[in-house]
């Protein structure tokens, strides 16, 4: 009996409550009205409601009287082996064994379904992370975002929502003609011009950049310039997608900023021009000392923002503020944009352009700022010279380590990882811990094909160990907690509960024997257990899955 059947049975026995207690009233109570935890104590049973104290005073009665009505109503619920009353009127129910070990044979059976959910069923959803500049090798920032954005996009998927991951090129703007003075510079064995980039990578770049094009000294100043940012700009955006895809994350889109910029089709406005426009139809555009402003104080924004300046030229707002409406033109109702540590003043800026667009910036925009991560022991980039590459940190740390390190904290906090820790093959390692736990329920499940324990009988009333009752208390609770993780953007979650859900295993594997010892016969219990060790195997899968990271059948 999964939760949601539990709330229907329990909404079943409340109805002629109320109906009782309110005579020809309509109490409007639903099945989404009744939360069900599981107690901390499982000698408590194994789900808890606090039903009775919501309700009782809208049906003016006593919590603990009303939860004694609901408790003596469920006992005789099919599935129901127990139910009482504690405190102030908290109702704890237990199943019993058949109801609570079915969950195993359903679990299998759905496979790789199972955990999926409809809670985020037709939202379509933009999920913006990475984005950046085009100019240099990702660093240890962008890891981190990298594989929350990820994750993030991942629980969304799977909870029902059409999510597109997007990477928004940074290829326009002063950044760019650096970058190509840059690499001319490198090319022609001269210095690096001033607020130019340094390091190897562009050396290389250069290299590259004369092997494609052998005239390339024998251009003119600007045509070099020209050659050097369009070349330079394929080859490390390149590089950077190739990274990108190693640490298992494959972007949906790849926006260039370009397109905002350019003219429109027959030489007419471009998106950014068009963005100016109809804002000002929305009636937040003002104009002032000849400057053309958006009105951001009226959705929050510490200050209006000048989206054109006088001599003509947009600022870096105004394609903001094209992006932001040509993420709506394609189809996105809601916005995530993910940003690093250094752009919380983006989060008003961009909350206030979704006001003035016309949208609602509570609810079809939503930043999230991710903080610092530092590594013990981590080298700055032989080619980059002043940063921690991504490349550098997979070679070193490996993929999965590294992505489950960085999904298994909320973004919103400071990090520093142990890379001693997290090489060791041992139970102290988190993702280790986990892996290892998928790997032995496949490695049970092996040695019992060899010894002639299979799944051919289901017999869930025998699951009657206390392990077995915690373990598939932890079970049931996957779907559920991949739609919550989904809704407040936190893969962390999942990743504490695999761990959780592991150390539930391992406890099991200790005290359930799915082989008979000896000469003993194989009985129902053997096979169902089997059963339930291939469930455990299927939720751990899944829920690295959502983390992009891998469940070895052997370790």
């Amino acid at each position: 009996m999964n939760p949601e059947t539990l709330a229907q049975e329990i909404l079943a026995v409340i109805a002629p409550i109320a109906a009782a207690l309110r005579p020809g009233e309509e109490t409007d109570i639903t099945a989404s009205d009744i939360v069900l935890e599981r107690p901390r104590n499982r000698d408590h049973g194994d789900w808890a409601s606090n039903i009775a104290m919501r309700l009782a005073k809208r049906l003016g009665t006593n919590p603990r009287e009303l939860a004694q009505q609901i408790a003596d109503g469920l006992v005789n619920v099919d599935g129901i082996a127990a139910a009482d009353v504690a405190g102030p009127g908290f109702v704890n129910i237990r199943l019993d064994a058949a109801a609570a070990g079915a969950l195993a044979k359903t679990i299998v059976d759905a496979g790789e379904t199972y955990g999926s959910n409809d809670s985020q069923a037709g939202r379509s959803i933009n999920i913006e992370f990475v984005s950046a500049n085009p100019t240099g090798p990702l660093h240890i920032g962008h890891t981190r975002w990298a594989a929350l954005g990820d994750a993030i996009a991942r629980l969304l998927a799977a909870s029902g929502a059409n999510v597109a991951r997007e990477f928004y090129i940074n290829d326009a703007g002063a950044q760019m003609e650096r970058f190509a003075a840059s690499i001319v510079a490198a090319a022609k064995g001269e210095p690096t011009p001033e607020g130019g980039y340094v390091g190897g990578y562009i050396a290389d770049l250069a290299q590259r950049v004369i092997a494609a094009r052998p005239d390339f000294t024998e251009l003119a100043d600007h045509d070099q310039l020209l050659v050097a940012r369009e070349l330079g700009y394929e080859y490390q955006l390149a590089e950077q997608q190739a990274s990108l895809a190693q640490f298992n994350v494959d972007f949906d889109v790849w926006f260039s900023e370009r397109i905002l910029h350019a003219d429109g089709e027959d030489g007419g406005p471009s998106l950014v021009d068009q963005a100016v426009d109809r804002l000002r139809e929305q009636g937040h555009v003002f104009d002032e000392e000849d400057a053309v402003w958006v009105r951001t104080t009226d959705f929050g924004d510490d200050k209006d923002r000048v989206i054109r300046r006088s001599n003509g030229e947009y600022t870096y707002f105004a394609a903001d503020a094209a992006y932001y409406l040509n993420k709506g033109d394609r189809g996105f109702e809601h916005k995530i944009y993910l940003l690093g540590a250094d752009h919380h003043g983006y989060v008003h800026r961009l909350k206030a352009l979704a006001g003035a667009a016309g949208d609602d910036p509570e609810k079809d925009i939503e930043v999230l700022i991710g903080q610092l991560v530092s590594v013990g022991g981590a080298r700055l980039s032989k080619r980059a010279g002043n940063i921690i590459e991504m490349d550098d940190l997979r070679e070193w740390l490996g993929t999965d380590a590294l992505r489950y390190s960085l999904e298994r904290y909320p973004a919103d906090s400071p990090l520093a990882l142990d890379p001693e820790l997290l090489q060791k093959r041992t139970n102290d390692n988190p993702v280790f811990y986990v892996q290892y736990a998928h790997a032995r329920t496949h490695n049970v499940a092996r040695n019992a094909g060899d010894s002639g324990v299979d799944r051919s009988e289901f017999v869930p009333e025998t699951l009657t160990h206390e392990t077995e009752s915690a373990l598939l208390g932890a079970l049931q609770e996957f779907p559920r907690l991949v739609a919550f993780a989904a809704e407040v953007r936190e893969p962390h979650r999942i990743a504490r509960y695999l761990e959780e859900l592991a150390g539930l295993y391992h406890r099991w594997y200790d005290n359930c024997r799915v082989i008979p010892q000896g000469d003993d016969p194989i009985e129902s219990v053997h096979r169902t257990r089997l059963w339930l060790n291939d469930a455990t195997g299927v939720v751990l899968r899944n829920g690295l899955q959502l983390l992009g990271v891998s469940a070895p059948e052997r370790m």
